[in-house]
Order: C-alpha cells, then structure tokens, then sequence
C-alpha cells in the first residue's frame, strides 16, 4: 500500500509540474520578455503582460496576481523565487533582483488607492502616491509582507513575516513590524575577521 502511495503521488506531482510548464511556454510569448526555465503555475491572475519582463529561472506561484497598469513596467531577476498568493502590481516600476525570495501572499505596488474624496467610493477614485520600488539582489520578504510606493528594499535583505514597509531598508538589513524598521544588521562572510 505505501508503495502505491508513493507511486501516486510522483504522477500527480509529475503531472502537476507539466501542466504548470505547458502553461509557461504557451503564456510565454505574450510578455515582454520571458526567460528560460522559468515557470509560473496556474491558476495566475495577469494584466499587462507585455510590459512584465520575467527572467531566467523564476518561479511564480499559483494564485499569484502579476499586474501593470498604462505604462508602467515589471521585471523579475534571474532566479528568484515567489511563492503563491502574491500580489504585485506595478503603475510606474517595480524591479525584483536576482534570486529574490518572496513568501507567501506579499503584496507589492507601487502605488496606493486614492480615499481622499468622501463623497465617492475608494474603488471610483483611481490610484495615488505612485513611485518606483527596488527588491535588491538575494534578498527575502517573509510570508504576508506589504511593499508600498517609493520603497527600495537593499541588497541581501530580510523583512520579517508581517512587516509594513513604507520606507528603505538598507542592504543586508532586517526589518520587521508595522511599519517596518531596522532591528539588526547581518554581516557578509567575508566581513568577519578571521
């Protein structure tokens, strides 16, 4: 019996890895760039797909929602990594670097939702506050994690499950809490005296 298990569950998983690159491949034309390797696993939510540049070796989880708006781009780096259940969404630009690693269901934009007007609904009022946001290289947003406009998040940087990050973290920095803020520096390998 734990062999038929076993047995089962390496053609669903099998099957479930084709289905995800047959997708890949037939979505693949219709963005601006696509790289090789990379997979992005139905179900997948995506609106301006031409203006959203995906590398090498990048894996995007399903139920992931990847969006540009007008003219605004989104580029994933080399090898990065996001779980499903994301959100990013882009209205001027947002930049995710090499072999970045996201969480499950963070959300990223560049932009936040106007409410200032009373007499109309938010959903009516358009988008405001938009400005570019920077994932540095090798860095690691923990699971729930919220990105707004104009941030920059540094080189091998760690924001901690739940953070609000409405302000730069610097490279190699971890950052937790709503708002998020600095609470340690790490220190690269070669750094340390021998």
């Amino acid at each position: 019996m734990r062999f038929l298990g076993r047995v089962f569950l390496g053609v669903l998983r099998g099957l479930h890895r084709l289905r995800s690159k047959t997708f890949s491949v037939l979505a693949s034309g219709a963005f601006a760039e696509f790289g090789a390797h990379s997979v992005l696993e139905p179900p997948l939510r995506l609106a301006g797909e031409h203006r959203i540049s995906v590398g090498d070796d990048v894996y995007v989880g399903a139920g992931s929602w990847l969006q540009v708006l007008g003219t605004g781009e989104l580029r994933l780096g080399d090898g990065t990594s996001i779980a499903g259940a994301c959100v990013l969404s882009a209205a001027r630009s947002i930049r995710v670097g090499r072999k970045v690693l996201i969480a499950r269901n963070v959300y990223v934009a560049d932009h936040s939702h106007a409410f200032s007007d009373t007499t109309r609904a938010v959903l009516e009022q358009g988008i405001d506050r938009i400005a570019p946001v920077e994932i540095g290289d090798g860095a690691w947003l923990g699971e729930n994690v919220v990105v707004g406009p104009g941030v920059r998040i540094g080189r091998g940087a760690v924001v901690g499950a739940n953070a609000v990050v409405l302000a730069d973290v610097p490279d190699h920095a971890v950052a937790v809490g709503a708002p998020a803020r600095v609470v340690r520096m790490l220190v690269a390998l070669e750094q340390v005296p021998a």
